[in-house]
């Protein structure tokens, strides 16, 4: 734990904030994902400050979990490849799973699995990176 860096966790943790303003709004994904995932509420309304707290507190636990685990990357084509393999192979694979069992359909699963993936491969970045 002596070698994580506590800045560029909460750095991380943030970008998956402001990447998931931009993948779920209306200019890339938002309206689909609404109907796909079953969610009636109009975009930008109805958000409690709990989701956003608590999905906060998600994405610094997912963060500092990468810091910890993953070993720091030589270079921009390793940390790219280590956060790729993290959000695609472990999160979005363990989406797919759910997704399955829980009868969602391919596209859902693309626009989850794609954010987690590139929130991983930002982390990759962040904290592959900035040691």
């Amino acid at each position: 734990m002596q070698q994580v860096n506590f800045v560029a966790v909460l750095v991380a943790a943030l970008s998956s904030f402001l990447l998931g303003g931009l993948w779920y709004s209306k200019a890339l994904f938002g309206p689909t994902w609404q109907r796909l995932a079953g969610d009636a509420r109009k975009m930008g309304e109805g958000h409690p400050a709990k989701v956003f707290g608590l999905s906060f507190v998600f994405a610094l636990i997912a963060a500092l979990a990468y810091a910890w685990l993953v070993p720091p990357a030589v270079d921009v084509a390793n940390a790219v490849k280590q956060g790729l393999l993290v959000g695609a192979g472990v999160v979005a694979a363990s989406f797919g799973i759910n997704y399955q069992f829980a009868n969602r359909g391919a596209t859902l699963w693309l626009i989850d699995g794609g954010y987690h993936t590139l929130q991983f491969l930002i982390y990759g970045l962040v904290l592959g990176l900035w040691r």
